[in-house]
């Protein structure tokens, strides 16, 4: 599976993402689809998005006792998506129940990965916060190597952390990594980031760009940007 850019749809509202993809013209971009989209509008936008075109990432992170996200993920599985995730740090089992509920009756499903730590938290916040007080790449391998055992497809990880979990995992387990960032763009709330060719380097196999693109004056110029940093 080759690299690729996935832009990460934070709207508000059907009109507003669908607008936005309007900016591509002929081309479908891999789209993610996080908690606000998806709470304002339900199963219906990622049917609509689909439809379009788009493979998508659903951005759910779902995190509870392992019965609730097998259930859940047995409904996630009816929908036509590509990605779907969890929290690593539910556990092996709660991975494990995710997985088995997501298998559809015909044996297919759509990938499944793990959110290691997010891109927003620092060894600071991880110790004091969450009272972690191993090395956070020490923490993001642990549970990579967790997930790859419930038999996940990859994690969600930093681009900083990318080479290390194909080192620890091999190189076919998936390493999807938000924060990244232009050289010459706002950081924002992301404390672990890069910029796409450093993503590139650094082993990462899929890159999540939200407000790069989606806050720029032209998406299309700053998408295929990234495909030239990160893929060509």
């Amino acid at each position: 599976m080759g690299r690729d850019v996935i832009i990460a749809c934070d709207f508000a509202s059907k009109e507003e993402t669908l607008a936005f993809l309007d900016n591509f013209g002929d081309k479908k971009p891999f789209v993610k689809i996080g908690m606000e989209l998806f709470y304002a509008e339900g199963p219906s936008i990622i049917k609509e998005i689909k439809a379009r075109g788009h493979k998508i990432f659903l951005d759910l992170k779902l995190h509870d006792i392992p019965n609730t996200v097998k259930k859940s993920m047995n409904v996630l599985s009816n929908l036509d998506v590509d990605i779907c995730n969890l929290h690593a740090s539910g556990t092996k089992r709660m991975m494990e129940a995710a997985l088995e509920g997501l298998i559809r009756p015909d044996g297919t499903r759509p990938l499944l990965i793990a959110v290691t730590q997010l891109t927003s938290t620092d060894q600071e916040a991880m110790e004091n916060d969450l009272l972690i007080h191993e090395p956070i790449d020490k923490v993001v391998i642990h549970y990579a190597k967790n997930a790859k055992t419930a038999g996940l497809d990859g994690v969600v990880c930093s681009p900083l952390e990318a080479q290390k979990v194909h080192d620890a995992c091999g190189k076919d387990f998936l390493t999807v990594t938000p924060g990244v960032r232009f050289a010459d763009g706002d950081v924002g709330d992301q404390k672990r980031v890069m910029t796409p060719l450093q993503a590139k380097v650094a082993g990462s196999d899929y890159i999540v760009v939200g407000r790069p693109i989606t806050a720029a004056k032209d998406p299309l110029k700053a998408y295929e940007r990234c495909i030239n940093e990160f893929v060509d």
